[in-house]
């Protein structure tokens, strides 16, 4: 009698088991996206030490098609570009604001915002330096509105002269690097002003030599290499203060003595604003390479506009208060860029940043901002996807993002995030796992 009831035990127990197994296999059957993630991703070698996110949402339905530790948090590296390039989208106008100013007749005063477009290269409009040369001598610059460090929280600091870590300042010039190109024997340096700042120990005659800057001053030094010198772009310490280096700078290229004051005495003084460039002009290239120093300026432009000030810390947690609000689980966010490690997010949060962008936004604009397939950092990948893929990459040491919007063959549009930490092979082969995972699903869905 026991073995009986043991056994209808058994049964019953097997019933609700393959019951449970049944619903499983009934709920994941519509996609297949969990068989595609463990053949492309999750089931790899090169992802075993790794810790990995996946989100993918379909807008149409208001569903999440597959989730694999979405909610977790993630370095998302320059990901966090998406969430500055939204707060721009949301809060700077169509064209950028230069300066602020007060127009006068006997003295201008002129107060800057961030703009980090001012006498970059790839800006060929010169209006603000225009402006600027006719009006000098007239001119009065104003201390702006400014509570930023040069360098962000959790930045690498021996990463200082690296040209993709330029201070932040309330008056970027040149990019705020130097610009060091070989033409024959002649070494060109823009600007100008740091050529009387090179020490040379080793001859440039052969080509043969490379430049390094003092950490905590102006100082380069031309020192022998085993590699040929082309050109090389190094950052130039601000000083932290805005009249110590910009204004100097500023005063060599328009060759002109120009006049600085902390405050005007008119504090209800109405400022109007000196528009420079197209927004969406400086984020396209902010996107498409990755910029960092582009990112660190939009963010502050950004918090003169809504608060302002250029005070990294506070717009954060502004928009995390009100453009942001809604987000699925609070990040840690604490740069423009990406470059700090201090930065947490989730796949979901990604998923929810692009789903706003694209209610609020038209296609054409998010498409031309974002790269594409084989274009921008995305270069060499996704080739033959060209137009199915627009998205954001992110890379740090050992971690790698990707996150963006894909349409499938069958006309599906989906949003997606991948996010993965920690893994320890080279950030080609993650990448080129991730290509894998998502035409599977361009090709198939």
């Amino acid at each position: 009698m026991k073995q009986n009831n043991a056994l209808a035990l058994l049964m019953i127990l097997f019933f609700f088991s393959a019951c449970s197994v049944q619903k499983k296999s009934i709920v994941n059957a519509p996609t297949g996206l969990e068989a595609i993630s463990r053949l492309a991703i999750l089931d790899k070698s090169d992802f075993a030490p790794a810790h990995v996110g996946i989100s993918v949402y379909d807008p149409s339905i208001n569903q999440y098609l597959y989730s694999y530790q979405d909610t977790k948090y993630f370095v998302p590296a320059s990901n966090t570009k998406l969430f500055t390039c939204f707060a721009a989208l949301k809060n700077l106008k169509d064209s950028l604001v230069a300066f602020e100013y007060l127009p006068n007749t006997e003295n201008t005063a002129v107060r800057f915002t961030g703009d980090p477009t001012f006498l970059h290269p790839n800006f060929k409009q010169e209006k603000v330096f225009n402006f600027l040369q006719e009006n000098a001598p007239t001119i009065t610059f104003v201390s702006p509105k400014w509570n930023t460090a040069p360098f962000g929280n959790g930045w690498a600091w021996n990463d200082y002269d690296a040209n993709y870590m330029p201070e932040r300042s309330a008056m970027p010039i040149y990019s705020n690097l130097v610009w060091f190109t070989k033409k024959g024997k002649q070494l060109n340096v823009v600007p100008k002003a740091f050529k009387d700042s090179l020490n040379i120990f080793a001859s440039m005659e052969d080509g043969k030599f490379t430049i390094n800057r003092d950490k905590s001053e102006n100082h380069f030094e031309i020192v022998k290499s085993t590699r040929t010198f082309s050109s090389t772009q190094i950052p130039f310490t601000t000083k932290k203060l805005f009249e110590d280096v910009a204004l100097n700078l500023l005063e060599d290229t328009l060759n002109r003595v120009l006049h600085f004051a902390n405050d005007i005495n008119d504090q209800n003084a109405s400022w109007k604003k000196y528009y420079s460039q197209p927004t969406d002009s400086m984020l396209k290239l902010m996107m498409h390479e990755s910029d960092n120093f582009f990112a660190e300026q939009t963010l502050l432009m950004v918090g003169n506009e809504k608060i302002g000030w250029m005070d990294d810390n506070k717009i954060i947690d502004t928009l995390l208060k009100s453009d942001f609000l809604g987000i699925p689980q609070k990040p840690k966010w604490v740069d423009g860029s990406g470059l700090s490690r201090y930065n947490l997010m989730t796949p979901q949060d990604f998923v929810w940043v692009l789903t706003q962008m694209k209610k609020s936004f038209s296609w054409e604009r998010l498409s031309t901002i974002l790269p594409g397939a084989n274009e921008g950092t995305l270069a060499g990948l996704y080739k033959g996807y060209e137009g199915k893929i627009y998205a954001k990459t992110g890379t740090l040491s050992n971690h790698v993002a990707l996150s963006g919007y894909i349409t499938t063959k069958k006309g599906k549009e989906l949003i997606f995030s991948v996010l993965v930490n920690a893994h320890q092979t080279a950030a080609g082969t993650i990448r080129k796992s991730i290509e894998q995972f998502l035409t599977s699903i361009i090709d198939n869905y």
